[in-house]
């Protein structure tokens, strides 16, 4: 599991949510490679400008490949969505415990 905060900018809050959403173009980049389980989009309670992403994937290894497939169609969709957010913090990467 990838977890990212996303601070956006005022007023880009529909179309980042349009982007990064289960039906937006990050996933449907994501679904093009083996290994992709699911991405959730969480918007903060208190604060309405600031996101998390979820992406699940079924190993580091597909992640990985990932990554390395799709690397230009990645840079371009990231280079597009730079305009809608503020700061971009990677929270982290996680395994399932137990």
């Amino acid at each position: 599991m990838y977890m990212w905060e996303f601070l956006v900018a005022l007023g880009r809050e529909e179309a980042f949510e349009r982007a990064y959403g289960s039906d937006g173009e990050w996933v449907a980049l994501f679904r093009r490679a083996p290994g992709y389980v699911r991405t959730e989009l969480h918007r903060d309670q208190t604060n309405p400008r600031r996101y998390v992403t979820i992406d699940y994937w079924e190993s580091r290894e597909a992640w990985e490949a990932f990554r390395a497939r799709f690397a230009h169609d990645f840079e371009a969709i990231d280079a597009r969505c730079a305009g809608w957010t503020t700061a971009e913090t990677e929270i982290g990467r996680f395994d399932p415990a137990g």
